[in-house]
């Protein structure tokens, strides 16, 4: 082995370690191996000569010495604050000297381990007072910039021009500042304390900031959320009167910050109150409280009693959902007139509570307002007349409630300044606004027959298959006058317009096999194919799937009606296939088939058609196959328009682009889903087919188009309806009579016996014709196109002759078959959540529809051969299990 390889003697008393550290230099008369010299160099010290030797037991023993003195393996560290080993001074590496003062002792330097990383009381005290000096002096930087804000100067807006189709202008809205301030003098003393109750008690104390609300909105903002108002009244007042710069930004929530504690310490408490009062929106186009006085009850504000002052403290939440007329163009489900009433009288009513609680007003005088104050017609702008004012709403309503894709929310809406170019075609709108007056001229006169044709409304909507663009809509006579949309929102049931949601389920999912378990028959279906068999047979006893008879949670029977009480088929079984059940509108067939479908499949079937899950009611009781649900016109159009293209559903929409100064801002997209399978859409319109070509809807035949559709009359002949489509275009018609005038705050539905001097009113009378005057005007010169051959599909249930259960009533005619019918009309209620069992069978009602809904609300178009006698089932016949169904 090589004289540098060779291990050195290893020393006793403290082993090689010891050894190695006793060890020094030249003195120690052997070379030492390399790298383990011992030296003070080796360490980073610097050269360190003459260091007597010292030998220590151990490392630890080692270090201790070094820190006590200057020799050893340890750093040391001279007076005059530089490192040096015990032989004279050097540089190396480790911390600062002590003599070397530094600004921050950070990380410390007469510190060690863990112990030098935290930070001294000093250190931590000067950082904090610098940080609190460098708030205010940004506090106060910012107070300065900012300067107290003419409110007279804001609440402005520009015009939204809309644009029709063609790309020619609609009309220019929206930019109207319905506005005049007033003085405090003249704005009740009730309106500014209901202000206070319910929005800031501590007004006349406060300093003009919530710190915990500016706190909740940055929270809301660094989260990404949405920011909130201000917190107290003078925070609201600085946001109106900044009303031209409402970016939901950091900075600019600071300045209104800052804006707003200037505002509270340089102006009077009143002067803040009227600015607040007279700037602020309270709906319908209406800035200050003078406006919103002549917009809500046109009158003066200073005449306002405490009732109305409480109600309009109410709007400042958010006249969408508390205006009495409802919004529903905006939100369709959750602003309806109904709900907006409940919501508006319950918190007028708590503001009334609070103002008596904080001493404003008497408790005897407070006792005088507990139901809503009445309010006039929202609409006052002449531009807005005939259907324009319905066509607007239709169009704002698209673009709030798609405010993720076109980036405009209420309040941008407000401001204006929008191009927003239309779906709606000039010349359809007036072909079907004619079509309705047409019809209504000569047959509704309510001079004449005021019992029968007074509150009688019609409404309609047209929608292109290929697109879902809405051309058309009718939404009433006026939209200055009448300001209920009836093309969006009415609670009208839809009756046996329904059907072929069921027949489509059924050519979906199947039928299941009833010899099975309730989890096999789910995944053992047989496909229906359009000649299946069904019963046709009158007051037939409605069974489950698996063949047991349907009871309610009563434990009652249902047995299912059609309309003029007439059974069709061949007896003893009176069998009828669903193409021949479609074009008669037979009740009981369809009723029948949805059971053994299952109801839950007819609901997937209706939302994948396109209608709205929030119109579909009763879902779990036989009667929701046959239509007591109340989606819209335009939904109902859309729907059938899934059919017309070959099971590709497009939403219907109302806005193809907007532009602004900062260019084109939206775009509508085509997004089509496949809603059903070509093979099951086509044969629905091949069914579909017959009713108009041999059927119920024999009125809406087109010479030279084929033409597809389906009556529906509802229970107690409150609403009917004909909607059909051409392969180009589809339209759906309603008809019914509602009650809906200003002072009735209980809108009700009326039957239709005897209106338009008919005896009754069915979806093939003033409907279809209609529908056949507005589609042969709005076709004329686009080139006739056929449906798709329809490929055959499923199989034919029920091909063999079956025992039915042999039905516990009689045969015998019933016109009041209830044991308690009601007498009095129902009036509209909100659609109910469907459960697993209904609970309160009451509750399966939608709005707007009569107490016989579960009867049988439906149609099929004309009979045959009508009965002399009409029934009017009511809520007790639903709920005995009695009687289903009306006719069309």
């Amino acid at each position: 082995m090589s004289e540098h390889r060779r291990k050195p003697p290893q020393p006793q008393g403290g082993g090689r370690a010891a050894a190695r550290r006793g060890q020094s230099g030249p003195s120690s008369g052997r070379r030492a191996p390399r790298g383990a010299t011992g030296s003070p160099s080796d360490y980073g010290l610097g050269q360190v000569s003459g260091s007597p030797e010292q030998a220590y037991g151990s490392r630890a023993e080692a270090r201790r010495a070094a820190q006590r003195g200057p020799g050893g393996r340890r750093r040391g560290v001279e007076p005059g604050g530089s490192f040096a080993g015990p032989h004279g001074p050097g540089r190396g590496r480790g911390r600062s000297a002590p003599g070397r003062k530094r600004l921050i002792d950070y990380p410390r330097a007469d510190k060690y381990g863990w112990q030098r990383w935290m930070p001294s009381w000093k250190l931590v005290a000067g950082l904090f007072i610098g940080f609190v000096g460098s708030l205010v002096a940004v506090a106060g930087i910012g107070y300065a910039m900012v300067g107290v804000p003419d409110v007279a100067k804001t609440a402005t807006a520009q015009n939204n021009v809309y644009y029709w189709k063609d790309g020619s202008q609609m009309v220019a809205t929206g930019g109207e500042t319905n506005r005049q301030t007033i003085s405090l003098s003249q704005i009740p003393q009730e309106m500014r304390y209901a202000v206070i109750s319910q929005e800031n008690k501590t007004f006349y104390e406060d300093s003009g900031i919530d710190p915990k609300g500016i706190a909740r909105a940055l929270f809301n903002m660094a989260r990404g959320g949405q920011t909130q108002g201000g917190s107290t009244i003078t925070q609201q007042y600085v946001k109106n009167a900044m009303l031209n710069d409402q970016s939901q930004t950091i900075s600019r929530k600071f300045k209104e910050i800052f804006v707003s504690i200037k505002v509270g310490a340089e102006v009077d408490k009143d002067t803040i109150m009227a600015g607040y009062l007279n700037s602020a929106y309270y709906g319908r186009n209406a800035y200050g409280i003078q406006a919103a006085a002549r917009a809500y009850f046109n009158k003066d504000a200073i005449k306002l009693n405490p009732g109305e002052c409480a109600f309009l403290a109410a709007m400042l939440k958010g006249a969408t959902y508390y205006d009495p007329a409802g919004a529903t163009s905006i939100d369709p489900v959750g602003a309806t007139p109904e709900k907006n009433s409940r919501r508006a009288l319950l918190q007028m009513q708590d503001t009334l509570d609070k103002m008596v609680e904080y001493g404003h007003l008497d408790a005897s005088v407070r006792a005088k307002y507990t139901k809503l104050p009445v309010v006039k017609n929202p609409r006052s702008n002449t531009q807005l007349s005939g259907q324009i004012g319905y066509l607007v709403d239709l169009a704002n309503g698209y673009l709030v409630t798609h405010s993720k894709e076109t980036g405009i929310t209420q309040n941008l809406l407000q401001q204006g300044g929008y191009s927003i170019y239309t779906t709606f075609d000039k010349k359809k709108v007036q072909q079907l606004t004619d079509a309705v007056t047409k019809v209504q001229k000569a047959n509704i006169k309510p001079k004449e027959r005021p019992e029968t044709d007074t509150h009688v409304q019609f409404g309609g909507a047209s929608v292109e298959p290929d697109t879902g663009a809405i051309r058309a809509i009718y939404g009433g006579e006026d939209a200055t006058k009448h300001f209920t949309d009836n093309a969006d929102e009415t609670g009208a049931q839809v009756g046996s317009t329904f059907k072929p949601f069921v027949l489509a389920a059924a050519m979906t999912w199947g039928v299941r096999n009833p010899d099975l378990g309730s989890s096999q028959a789910q995944d053992e279906r047989t496909i229906v194919s359009p000649e299946s068999l069904f019963s046709g047979k009158n007051k037939l006893k409605i069974q489950d799937y698996n063949r047991t008879v349907w009871k309610n949670e009563k434990g009652e029977e249902w047995l299912q009606t059609n309309d003029g009480n007439e059974s069709y088929g061949s007896p003893p079984d009176f069998k009828i296939d669903l193409r021949e059940a479609m074009r008669e509108s037979v009740n009981s067939a369809f009723v029948q088939l949805g059971m053994d479908v299952g109801l839950d499949k007819v609901k997937d079937s209706a939302i994948s058609a396109g209608l709205r899950e929030s119109s579909l009611a009763g879902t779990t009781f036989p009667s929701f196959s046959i239509g007591i649900s109340d989606p819209s016109a335009i939904r109902m159009a859309g729907s059938y328009a899934t059919f017309a293209a070959s099971g590709k559903q497009r939403d219907p929409y109302s806005v193809e682009k907007v532009t602004s100064e900062e260019g084109q801002i939206f775009t509508h997209k085509d997004e089509a889903q496949q809603a059903f399978t070509s093979k099951v859409a086509d044969n629905v319109t091949d069914v579909l087919k017959t009713v108009v070509e041999r059927g119920t809807g024999t009125n809406a035949q087109l010479p030279g188009r084929e033409v597809a559709g389906k009556t529906g009359t509802t229970d107690g002949n409150k609403s009917a309806w004909f909607v059909g489509y051409t392969p180009q275009l589809s339209t759906a018609i309603s008809m019914f009579r509602l009650d809906d005038d200003e002072k009735n705050k209980n809108r009700t539905f009326l039957k239709m016996f005897g209106t338009g001097g008919q005896k009754k009113i069915h979806g093939a009378s003033f409907p279809a014709q209609i529908w056949h005057d507005y589609m042969e005007d709005a076709l004329e010169g686009t080139q006739p196109e056929d449906f798709p051959e329809p490929e055959p599909i499923g199989e034919v249930v029920n091909a063999e002759p079956s025992a039915a259960p042999t039905p516990t009533a009689t045969e015998t005619e019933e016109t009041e078959p209830s044991p308690t019918p009601t007498a009095t009309e129902t009036q509209i209620q909100p659609s109910p959540t469907a459960t697993a069992t209904c609970g309160n069978f009451f509750e399966c009602n939608t709005g707007g529809t009569d107490n016989g809904n579960q009867n049988g609300g439906s149609d099929g178009g004309f009979s045959p051969t009508p009965t002399a006698t009409e029934t009017d089932s009511t809520r007790g016949n639903q709920n005995g299990g009695l009687f289903g169904g009306a006719g069309g």
